[in-house]
């Protein structure tokens, strides 16, 4: 059989063939890189740099940080340089690895905001033990926990990857690789890495999400039994962030099997790409230091010595 990792390429069809319209989304999305780095360099710097934001869930955030810096460069280079190339072809062995991190980065990035909803049920629902519960060796098993769980995605999913053989135009559309597209661009029976994908959504999917929603009917039961209003709200505020967060991800996913029928189903593929693996990077760390008033006090502190 020919290796296909030295001969085989894909042709990605982007976001749009026009020219001018290449030059504009080239400059948004070069404008939303850049952001998504500072945005997320500044949040770690500012967690290393603060005494004060010691506390487990900085330590989470600032991971956090770290892995969407890595998503973002994972997809948006290549992007950018297919904006300005006629044809944007992408190699066998490219085209894995992007979607081989994609799959780590994205699953780990479910499971450390998991982590970060169990944080925060421990601090409003057993606030006199949250010291002891969320301590150093915890916080680094949870994270460690997280990248494995993203790294045992990818490898269960990548793997099958290269039994499979692709024929004819082999054409992807879309602007990354992703597993579903790779899959529609072979031309062998991918019934088995059907099933793993799905296996892996439901596995990864439920696993992170099931914790989180435990973690927050607890903490919203905690937050209506506390009698004045001003307490409710300083409690809530703790968790507006994480919150916030969780929406954006979870109503991408969610809206991805809700599709209207009257829009294409690739082009809300490419939308939802688009908030998940680009703008959602973007877009933590600005969330993270608006809603948290900590997180301001700290960049006003760091400002101010400087």
């Amino acid at each position: 059989m020919e290796n296909q990792t030295d001969s085989l390429d894909f042709l990605f069809l982007g976001l749009s063939s026009d020219p001018q319209l290449q030059i504009f989304l080239f400059l948004i999305f070069s404008i939303i890189f850049l952001l998504t780095l500072s945005g997320n360099i500044t949040m770690i710097l500012i967690v290393r740099m603060d005494p004060t934001l010691s506390a487990p869930m900085y330590y989470f955030l600032s991971h956090l940080s770290f892995v969407d810096i890595c998503y973002s460069a994972d997809i948006v280079p290549k992007m950018l340089k297919d904006f300005l190339m006629k044809h944007k072809k992408i190699c066998f062995t490219n085209c894995v690895t992007q979607m081989f991190f994609s799959l780590l980065l994205s699953v780990t990035e479910v499971f450390i905001l998991s982590a970060m909803a169990y944080d925060r049920y421990s601090a409003v629902c057993h606030p006199l033990h949250y010291i002891m519960v969320m301590n150093k060796a915890l916080c680094i098993y949870l994270v460690v926990g997280a990248w494995l769980m993203g790294l045992l995605a990818a490898i269960i999913n990548t793997v099958p990857i290269f039994v499979l053989q692709f024929c004819g135009l082999r054409e992807i559309n879309n602007f990354r690789c992703e597993l579903p597209s790779l899959l529609k661009a072979s031309c062998s029976n991918t019934f088995i890495n059907d099933w793993i994908l799905l296996f892996t959504v439901m596995i990864f999917g439920l696993g992170s999400f099931l914790p989180t929603l435990v973690s927050y009917i607890h903490i919203i039961t905690s937050i209506l039994k506390i009698h004045s209003a001003e307490g409710r709200r300083k409690t809530f505020s703790t968790c507006s962030s994480h919150l916030t967060v969780l929406g954006l991800l979870y109503m991408t996913g969610m809206s991805q099997f809700i599709k209207p029928r009257n829009v294409s189903s690739t082009t809300l593929d490419k939308l939802f790409s688009i908030q998940y693996s680009i703008l959602t990077p973007m877009l933590n760390p600005i969330i993270y230091s608006l809603k948290n008033e900590e997180v301001k006090r700290a960049l006003r502190r760091i400002i101010t010595k400087r």
